[in-house]
């Protein structure tokens, strides 16, 4: 009998991620593309693969990653890749790397090395260079080896540099009009060459993502009119999309962390002005605060009534944050931490043993105040590992609030001097950040305007690892609480993300539609290790950051070739760059 086929998958429960019930079936595979659904008993391929007992669902969609560098050595983006993602989307938040002149590639990658936590030695390592401008930098992603499929926003940062000459132009004023125009004329270009849109982060003066030196990013304290300027450009090309990561007018990100009725003027007129869809971050669902989840559903309802196609992108993720005091900084708001955790190892401790400026921390509390109202409260840190100080060890796990009660100190200066005593390198680790609650999440994901996430693979990632948000999202709130169905949490982790970010090819397994497709047993299912996160020195120059795999994914396949099995690489790179959304 002739072979028809190249892979046939027999007897998996499918759920096809266009929220059609799940169904007991065989899916066959030509030419990396989804050829036939059941009616397969007689057919032949190359290679069969027994599902019988496992789920068979369309790959995931990481939509908001930073993987903008590591693409570059990690070629199946990793956290992600370990977790069913099958396509990143890069370029989020207004970061990236082109167009980036040959002088200014250093600044660039030290942009990137507060924020994202890669040493500036392992960019310099692991990056081509081989580009200048952003068409320039999808060909060489093109170019690259991947083993996900990969799309990408033309980031403003880069473009507002290069329009503007310099770094030290673009960080000191705003565009003139000339200027204005140029950058434009940038994002069509980028968006000729197959950007799915532009992206953009907000966070004014105070931006708890700054520059290497603890300054805001170039967008950060960007005009609603130069925001306007840019949707133009979308309205114009009747294509694309805007991703933007907070969006506060002004100095209020102190105040205002995360508070949408701050941003939901510019983000109405954002798509008023350009006709095309806008992603909004971070939506939140805060365990004890079922008006902010609400509120963020109505607004998002109001908008699409009125024809502004919003939408938002959740933070459904039980992540926490597992630290030292060497690399982090996940205080940034608070201006007098971001001053003494700024420079070296060396430079940092001298701050933290200078009284007057442990003073200063102590008294920024109230800056601390929108963290701890979102969930990352100081007194429930816990100290994890003491690094063989004997002044710290004696409080591994206790939290800062326990320590504080027993020695009568503030919590923040109980922080402080483990981090003195133990010459920055205690482990910490934070409760679960933003305190997610499974039934608002699920009410949130319902109404269908918001994605499951945020990943930011790629990024914080000397103390962070959403990129396991997929594994965590499907045990979470289906298996475990049963608040989601399969059939709902698959079309929300692939076919939304694929359709809210132009994605033309993929997201559903359905016929003709790209086969990216992942095959895992949900009763093993699971985020490995658990509670912790490990340390692994995998990046250029020997370099390091916190990891978290998984097991109970059996099969990962991108583009009909199998890219991991039982949890092991095949080393395989089928991925491609999806210009226009589309391989």
């Amino acid at each position: 009998m002739t072979v028809e086929y190249d892979t046939i998958i027999r007897g998996g429960t499918i759920v096809d991620g266009t929220g059609m019930p799940k169904w007991v079936g065989d899916l066959a595979i030509k030419e990396g593309k989804i050829a036939a659904i059941d009616g397969l008993k007689k057919a032949k391929a190359k290679k069969e693969i027994n599902a019988e007992g496992l789920i068979v669902a369309p790959g995931f969609v990481d939509a908001h990653t930073h993987y903008d560098a590591q693409l570059f050595w990690d070629p199946y983006c990793t956290i992600s890749g370990w977790h069913g993602v099958t396509s990143v989307v890069i370029g989020n938040c207004g970061f990236g790397f082109a167009p980036c002149r040959p002088e200014d590639r250093d600044r660039s990658m030290l942009s990137m090395t507060r924020n994202e936590q890669i040493a500036l030695e392992a960019m310099q390592e692991g990056m081509p260079w081989d580009w200048t401008t952003f068409p320039e930098f999808l060909d060489s992603l093109d170019r690259t080896p991947k083993g996900v499929n990969v799309l990408t926003f033309a980031p403003l940062s880069p473009l507002m540099i290069y329009a503007m000459g310099s770094f030290a132009e673009a960080k000191k004023r705003r565009p003139n009009e000339e200027e204005l125009k140029k950058i434009c004329d940038l994002i069509d270009d980028a968006m000729e060459a197959g950007a799915a849109g532009w992206s953009v982060q907000r966070m004014g003066e105070h931006s708890i993502q700054p520059d290497f030196d603890g300054t805001p990013m170039v967008t950060d304290i960007m005009t609603d009119e130069e925001g306007y300027a840019f949707a133009e450009v979308l309205r114009k090309r009747g294509e694309g999309i805007i991703q933007l990561t907070y969006a506060p007018s002004g100095d209020k990100m102190a105040e205002d962390f995360f508070d949408l009725p701050t941003v939901e003027g510019w983000v109405e007129k954002l798509a008023e002005v350009s006709g095309r869809p806008v992603l909004h971050n971070t939506l939140l669902a805060i365990d004890g605060k079922p008006e902010v989840h609400r509120h963020a559903m109505e607004w998002l309802q109001a908008c699409h009534e009125k024809g502004l196609t919003v939408y938002g992108h959740a933070d459904t993720n039980r992540n926490f944050q597992q630290f030292n005091f060497e690399t982090w900084n996940g205080f940034d708001i608070a201006p007098n931490w971001k001053a003494a955790l700024m420079g070296t190892s060396e430079e940092r401790l001298a701050n933290l043993k200078n009284p007057e400026i442990r003073a200063k921390m102590i008294a920024d509390k109230p800056w601390l105040a929108s963290f701890e109202g979102i969930g990352l409260i100081v007194d429930e840190i816990e100290v994890l590992d003491g690094a063989g100080y004997p002044e710290v060890e004696k409080y591994v796990g206790k939290n800062l609030g326990q320590i504080a009660a027993e020695e009568g100190k503030d919590n923040l200066e109980v922080m402080i001097e483990i981090a003195v005593a133990s010459e920055l390198k205690a482990t910490l680790r934070t409760p679960i950040v933003h305190r997610p609650n499974a039934e608002y999440i699920a009410e949130l994901m319902k109404s269908g305007k918001a994605l499951p996430g945020i990943s930011d693979g790629g990024a914080h990632m000397k103390y962070f690892v959403g990129g396991a948000y997929s594994t965590d999202f499907l045990t979470w709130m289906v298996r475990d609480t049963g608040l989601l169905t399969l059939e709902e949490a698959h079309f929300l982790l692939s076919a939304l993300p694929a359709r809210v970010n132009g994605f033309k090819d993929r997201g559903t397994l359905t016929e003709g539609q790209a086969a990216d497709i992942i095959i895992y047993d949900m009763d093993v299912l699971k985020q490995v290790p658990e509670g912790l996160f490990e340390t692994r020195q995998d990046l250029p120059g020997g370099d390091w950051r916190r990891v978290r795999w998984a097991e109970g994914y059996r099969w990962t396949i991108v583009n009909g070739d199998v890219t991991f099995e039982n949890g092991v690489c095949t080393n395989a790179t089928p991925g491609k760059l999806l210009r226009h959304g589309r391989a």
